[in-house]
């Protein structure tokens, strides 16, 4: 009796995992549904599911009517700058509020995190103010130079994660004679992979998909990113839904593709950053 019991509890959870995961990859169908129609096609009513012919030279004609290799390359700039960026601050950063002691540390560290409360959409206007002054708006510096100076929230989860491995490595390479920059360049940062890809999955992720950024910023279509450059498809060949589903597809493969391969070490990189340690 137990046994058909767990057998139907069985059943009607995966019925209910089936049912969500269809709910969850049904936008993601329809993109790729809308971007192999004919033009014209993507606006019958009913909506045709299946297209009938498939189209498949819309992806080679999203490279045609508009620069869309020049709005991937701009994208692949900025994403790998604002990467590189990501990684040095955060880690050096939370390494220093982990292992060092200076005066006022816990300090800086709380007004650090209490940043982490201030919508951005508050600081929009004084950055862009800001960046005019400096004569940076449209070019990529607003999109990348901001990256070299921290994210409270990667702070903190890489001092969590510091603050969990044993400070016994520490000790033993001060012993033989090592510096603190070299401590953390040689014995911290080889034990950090996981949190160095869970960091990196958090930049791809934001720059990659980041739209407001380009939109305030940049000026010129030679400059503009994919998620910016997807709005051309929306005013120069009149609102191209096929076009415009066969670019966002492109767009998003990537990252897909990232966090396939990257998933497991970003589980263990969150497991990894929680509060334990000294």
């Amino acid at each position: 009796m137990d046994n058909k019991k767990e057998m139907v509890f069985n059943l009607i959870k995966l019925l209910f995992i089936s049912v969500g995961g269809i709910i969850i990859l049904f936008p993601l169908f329809i993109v790729i549904s809308t971007s192999l129609k004919i033009s014209g096609a993507e606006v019958v009513f009913p909506p045709l599911l299946i297209p009938r012919p498939i189209a498949w030279e819309n992806y080679v004609k999203i490279w045609q009517v508009v620069p869309f290799f020049t709005f991937l390359k701009n994208s692949v700039i900025i994403t790998s700058i604002c990467l590189i960026g990501r990684l040095f601050s955060n880690l050096l950063v939370g390494y220093a509020f982990a292992r060092l002691r200076f005066p006022g540390r816990e300090v800086l560290f709380m007004i650090c995190i209490s940043t982490m409360m201030l919508p951005g959409i508050v600081t929009i206007i004084p950055m862009f103010v800001l960046y005019r002054i400096l004569g940076w708006v449209n070019t990529f510096l607003p999109l990348t130079v901001h990256s070299f100076f921290g994210n409270a929230f990667l702070i903190f989860m890489s001092r969590q994660f510091f603050r969990g491995i044993p400070i016994e490595y520490d000790e033993a390479a001060r012993v033989d004679g090592a510096s603190t920059l070299r401590i953390w360049w040689e014995v911290l940062i080889p034990n950090s992979r996981s949190l160095a890809l869970v960091i990196s999955i958090y930049s791809f992720l934001w720059d990659w998909n980041d739209f407001m950024g380009p939109l305030i910023y940049l000026h010129s279509q030679e400059k503009f990113t994919l998620a910016l450059g997807l709005r051309t498809f929306m005013g120069y060949i009149s609102y191209s839904w096929n076009y415009l589903m066969a670019g966002s597809l492109v767009m998003i493969t990537p990252v897909i593709i990232f966090f396939i391969f990257t998933q497991r070490y970003f589980i263990h990189g969150i497991s990894m950053s929680g509060l334990t340690g000294r």
